[in-house]
């Protein structure tokens, strides 16, 4: 039997994208998964694919708004009723707009605070008695690479994704003696819903920083599933998935100042490769 054969999960921002992909991933593995975000047909939709990956697992949906603390509160209480406990719990809903800081609206901000952040806050809040009263459990809190290395145009997304590494640090020394473990995760760029969506209006010198950047890749949902399934599993503080996105991370680490000097080689190329095709247009 393996880790999740049998274990409760609950994933917050689970129907689309990386939520849905580990979502699969864990019903195959052998656990009994329910997903909560807004969609309804997105949630029945990917409730379907759970009951193919493991057809005898008691898997469901609700659908909250993670900004209202008191809907989470009553959809996690309706997992826990249905399921009798939750073993794990995984957060991860967010998204991004991105745009210079100058010219973005005070209300990206607030946006992603409520839903990156305080939809962390707020389903943490909900069951961190449940685990403690359990005297177990795992929490994976899902930031970004760019909670820990900001890029040109996500000022608003950057501060969000840094706290919740905040609030996870914190998280994690409270709940350590109780026998709860705490994970943040930090995905790369990843092929989802959710890029294409923010792709749409994206300014031309962030979509050239991050198609041409030398330094990472845009990674599969799967892919980053799975990376993330095995760092829960594994009880790793900081999981990060691949030989590009560690190399990052270690420079940014151990060497600071050489880590901006490179990000900001990126940056001024790309603003210069747009300027040449707007010169062209």
């Amino acid at each position: 039997m393996g880790f999740y054969s049998n274990k409760n999960v609950l994933i917050i921002g689970g129907s689309k994208g990386i939520g849905r992909s580990l979502a699969e991933l864990l019903a195959a593995k052998g656990a009994s998964v329910w997903v909560a975000a807004r969609g309804q047909d997105a949630l029945e939709a990917t409730v379907d694919a759970l009951k193919v990956a493991r057809p005898d697992g008691n898997h469901g949906w609700v659908s909250i708004d993670v900004t209202n603390e008191a809907a989470v509160a009553e959809g996690c209480q309706q997992v826990i009723d249905a399921l009798g406990h939750i073993d794990i719990l995984i957060c991860n809903s967010g998204f991004a707009v991105t745009g210079s800081f100058v010219d973005s609206p005070t209300d990206h901000f607030e946006r992603m605070i409520q839903v990156n952040l305080m939809g962390h806050v707020h389903a943490v809040k909900a069951l961190a008695p449940h685990f403690i009263e359990r005297g177990a459990g795992d929490i994976c809190l899902v930031s970004s690479m760019m909670g820990f290395l900001p890029l040109y145009g996500y000022s608003a997304y950057s501060a969000s994704k840094f706290a919740i590494v905040g609030f996870g640090e914190s998280l994690r020394q409270e709940l350590k003696g109780h026998g709860v473990r705490v994970t943040m995760y930090y995905p790369p760029t990843t092929k989802t819903p959710g890029l294409d969506k923010e792709n749409e209006d994206k300014p031309p010198v962030v979509l050239a920083l991050e198609t041409d950047n030398s330094f990472s890749k845009t990674y599969e949902s799967a892919d980053v599933a799975a990376s993330m399934a095995r760092c829960i599993e594994r009880g790793v503080v900081h999981g990060i998935i691949g030989a590009d996105s560690k190399f990052i991370h270690a420079m940014n680490r151990f060497l600071p100042g050489l880590t901006r000097y490179f990000t900001d080689g990126e940056v001024s190329a790309a603003q210069k490769k747009v300027a040449a095709q707007q010169g062209d247009a």
